[in-house]
């Protein structure tokens, strides 16, 4: 049995109500005789902190392997395609993150495709009603249609809005986000690629192109000669959570201003995007040495053939065979629910908790209890 934070004595029993919530772990002897044996491990439900539900339609049409840019222009192009498709794929998404074990979900959201699913989930969402736009003079007008997005999902869970990433948002677009985000957590795409640092180091990225093919003239830009993320952490808050997503590229320089910036962060891995897009891995040791809170993500199906975060723990175990996975188990669980501030009700067997209970079966696939 995995609690949540380790694995409980061999002779524990976990006791609950008819309706799932957690009375308590004993020993064995002390349980009774209504006991109901289960092989593998039991665990509470899994946290997925970052997915793009409204992307469900785009499973297998973007060709892997081909870069950050060529991804993202790819994804502008077709998220719209057909209203009847985009609902039919949310809704065959959201059964295959509950199938998995998944009970939380830290959601990306640019329209409100899926508010309807929402009103009726399956899972716990928290809303992440993100925003860009690179230019100063449609700071306003995006971030107003932001709102008008948060103020229509804000019925269905927890919500804020939050920026893209450190390349699309504008410094005054920054400062909208930060005057308006509540007392919640905030999330953020960060250094998913080499390009994105070589933007805002050099200037001499792929991002041009990105940008060309929106017709924004960069004119205006000086590259600050700092990564990416060091680049914006004046403008992201310091107090709160903040979850980092991706941080492909990241340094061990950059994790040291980070954690001087807001002691709060959360380092979100989506391995299985991250070989999809630019066949590359997150730097977990490095994470791992400097002492980095972790959580996983599985990101959207235009970037990855499941969204399961059992397939994200076994990437990242044949990527990194020495992490236990009790670690691992961790990151998906309680480290989850604290990212998204609902440790309260998931992540662990706690008393008075309503986690889920999942079997994993030989580490290979998953039952729901």
């Amino acid at each position: 049995m995995f609690t949540g934070t380790g694995f409980a004595p061999d002779d524990s029993v976990l006791v609950t109500d008819e309706g799932g919530k957690v009375e308590g772990i004993v020993p064995e002897a002390d349980a009774g005789s209504d006991i109901q044996f289960v092989e593998g491990i039991i665990s509470p439900g899994f946290v997925n902190c970052h997915c793009h539900l409204e992307l469900s339609h785009l499973k297998a049409v973007i060709p892997e392997g081909t870069g950050m840019v060529p991804f993202l222009m790819d994804v502008m192009q077709r998220r719209g395609e057909g209203a009847e498709r985009i609902q039919d794929a949310i809704t065959h998404a959201e059964h295959q993150m509950w199938a998995t074990g998944i009970v939380a979900v830290g959601d990306i959201c640019n329209t409100t495709d899926t508010l309807t699913k929402k009103r009726k989930p399956l899972l716990f969402y928290h809303n992440f009603v993100e925003v860009s736009g690179f230019v100063e003079a449609g700071a306003a007008g995006r971030f107003s249609i932001a709102e008008s997005v948060a103020r229509q999902m804000a019925d269905t869970g927890p919500t804020t809005i939050v920026p893209h990433a450190p390349y699309s948002v504008s410094p005054a677009l920054f400062n909208y986000i930060s005057a308006s985000t509540p007392e919640l957590p905030i999330t953020m795409h960060n250094q998913e690629s080499k390009d994105e640092n070589d933007f805002f180091l050099t200037g001499d990225s792929g991002f041009r192109k990105l940008f060309e093919s929106l017709g924004v003239n960069l004119d205006f830009f000086i590259p600050p000669g700092v990564s990416s993320i060091r680049a914006v952490l004046p403008h992201l808050r310091t107090n709160g959570i903040l979850i980092l997503v991706h941080n492909v590229v990241t340094s061990a320089e950059d994790i040291a201003q980070i954690k001087q910036h807001n002691s709060d962060t959360y380092f979100c891995l989506c391995p299985n995007a991250n070989r999809h897009i630019n066949d590359s891995m997150p730097p977990v040791d490095l994470l791992i040495n400097n002492g980095c809170k972790i959580v996983l993500g599985t990101d959207s199906l235009a970037s990855n053939s499941q969204l399961s975060i059992l397939e994200e723990i076994k990437t990242l175990q044949s990527a990194y065979p020495s992490l236990p996975i009790e670690q691992l188990l961790t990151w998906a669980t309680s480290e989850g629910a604290n990212a998204l501030g609902i440790s309260d009700r998931f992540g662990s067997f706690a008393p008075g908790k309503t986690p889920g209970i999942i079997q994993i079966n030989n580490g290979q696939s998953i039952r729901r209890l």
